[in-house]
């Protein structure tokens, strides 16, 4: 470990964002919004075209129909939301969102997944010291996603978008998601530290009141993860165990 990097077994338990954080799955949601949203964008002729600087501005960490909202939004466009039981060719925010999530799915099924090194190293070490460990994630994968990973066995808890749905939690920036994922944990938030790839993911574990906030820069820009409340930032958690 970096000599000047806080000693995260220190914490009474650490709570990992998964997409960017612990598997490079940030990138195939990337993708799969860059083909969504360009072929949306032509079909509606809408305008300025989409461009990667979207995808973390107004959908990284957000829970998939609030994403597809606020980037609709952001071009001043506004669509009925429809049923979550939409299908993925109907134009609602339910049925973009599940058109998205099947371009996901094809390309997880297809290409398969990974952790990162650096992640898996640190999971280990973190474990090994008998630190409790969660996830905490908007995404409704994220236990398919762990499970191909490898990693499910890790975590006691994953406070993922299917939870945040049954209980009705808000998407990150809000604080419901992290503040419930450390109950779920049964950890003092105060005690505890967040890991975040993502601008909302940092602002949400700060306005939960976490006592260490960890930025991961995987494009999201070191800067702007600590102006959205990081307390410090690493490229990759190998830092934590180098």
């Amino acid at each position: 470990m970096t000599a000047d990097l806080p000693d995260l077994s220190s914490y009474d338990g650490v709570l990992f964002d998964l997409d960017g954080v612990l598997t490079p799955t940030a990138e195939v949601h990337k993708h799969a919004w860059r083909k969504i949203f360009t072929d949306l964008f032509s079909a509606w002729g809408i305008s300025p075209e989409y461009t990667d600087d979207d995808y973390y501005r107004y959908l990284d960490g957000k829970q998939r129909y609030d994403g597809v909202a606020s980037l609709l939004r952001s071009r001043d466009v506004e669509i009925p939301w429809g049923d979550p039981s939409d299908p993925p060719s109907a134009d609602t925010v339910y049925g973009v969102g599940n058109r998205k999530n099947e371009v996901f799915a094809a390309v997880l099924r297809e290409d398969g997944i990974a952790p990162y090194p650096g992640s898996l190293a640190l999971l280990e070490r973190l474990r090994a010291a008998g630190t409790p460990l969660g996830v905490v994630s908007s995404s409704k994968n994220a236990e398919e996603v762990l499970a191909a990973a490898g990693i499910r066995d890790f975590f006691r808890i994953v406070m993922d978008g299917v939870v945040a749905a049954r209980e009705g939690l808000r998407s990150k920036p809000e604080p419901d998601m992290f503040a419930e994922g450390a109950r779920m944990l049964g950890v003092d938030p105060a005690r505890s530290a967040a890991v975040e790839d993502a601008h909302s993911g940092v602002q949400s574990a700060s306005a939960a009141g976490f006592g260490l906030v960890v930025g991961v820069d995987r494009g999201a820009g070191a800067q702007a993860l600590l102006d959205h409340g990081a307390d410090l930032v690493v490229d990759d958690l190998a830092a934590f165990v180098s």
